[in-house]
């Protein structure tokens, strides 16, 4: 009888303390007071950096755009290193997400999908106003990997999060103008989405996302990690970050170094973020990338 009451003890203590947790985290996000900048042309600019280990029991770093999704003054738009590129290059280029959004006269961008860290390009569908720069190459002995299972359409001027197939070449039917396959897919029609149990998913990191608010508003989120200012969330933790910021559908992007936000005229090139790459907790770590999601002037 001890034994069943005393498993039954520790039962009720581990349900009740993932309960606290949580719980603590929720209200950790209900009560900051985020430093917020309006920035002209219907964007907000939010930021805070948790420093006494209050969210998750760690540091986080998180920065947040706001726009609504009918937002007139403005453009949602994909954006492609490939603006440099010459049919005479044996390899594709990759440039900084900075580089990229001050090229195309961005307002604000982060850094998009997955990309070929040697050859550059996409290793998802993209396209951009009509035209496809890259489409995937499955493997039939693999399942289709999260990141090609989801993506980020924009069609008129409508940007969407769209839930895609588990069989290749699913994304061959969209026919919406600007296309970005990328994921895994965090939450839709507000419902948190599986997660695959590996490295990935629960390990510590930079993240990158998008989400759809029950507001109707797009926001576009970096969380800075790998250094103990910042260290990242995973995937799980995304997720909660995202439900709590009041999202419908979430969808992750290329995480890591990659990670950056771009405000067009603030200092260091416009990187408001703290990317890794050089391991110091600083704007100038920003890694090449392939494609990058921005809001332009209309």
């Amino acid at each position: 009888m001890k034994k069943y009451l005393l498993l039954l003890t520790c039962s009720f203590i581990s349900i009740f303390g993932s309960y606290s947790q949580s719980k603590t985290d929720i209200e950790v996000l209900k009560n900051t007071i985020w430093k917020t900048e309006n920035l002209g042309n219907g964007l907000v600019w939010q930021y805070f950096h948790f420093q006494q280990k209050e969210l998750f029991e760690s540091n986080q770093s998180i920065h947040i755009l706001r726009s609504k999704l009918k937002n007139k003054t403005v453009k949602f738009a994909l954006g492609s290193a490939d603006i440099h590129h010459k049919e005479s290059d044996t390899t594709r280029k990759l440039l900084k997400t900075s580089l990229i959004a001050a090229t195309s006269n961005a307002l604000v961008a982060v850094n998009g999908g997955f990309f070929n860290t040697k050859k550059g390009g996409a290793v998802d569908l993209i396209k951009i106003d009509g035209k496809v720069l890259d489409t995937a190459t499955y493997n039939p002995r693999k399942a289709l990997p999260d990141h090609s299972r989801s993506a980020i359409v924009i069609h008129k001027n409508k940007i969407a999060i769209l839930k895609g197939d588990t069989l290749p070449f699913w994304e061959r039917k969209l026919s919406e103008e600007s296309i970005m396959v990328t994921g895994p897919l965090l939450l839709f029609d507000d419902k948190e989405e599986p997660l695959k149990n590996n490295a990935f998913t629960n390990n510590r990191h930079p993240r990158t996302c998008a989400c759809i608010t029950k507001t109707k508003e797009i926001l576009l989120i970096t969380v800075d990690g790998r250094n103990t200012e910042a260290q990242g969330m995973s995937l799980q933790e995304l997720t909660f970050l995202t439900k709590n910021l009041g999202c419908k559908n979430a969808i992750n992007l290329d995480g890591g170094g990659s990670t950056t936000m771009y405000i067009k005229n603030k200092p260091d090139h416009g990187v408001v973020n703290f990317p890794s790459d050089n391991k110091l907790f600083d704007h100038f770590g920003e890694r090449s990338v392939s494609n990058i999601l921005m809001i332009l002037p209309k």
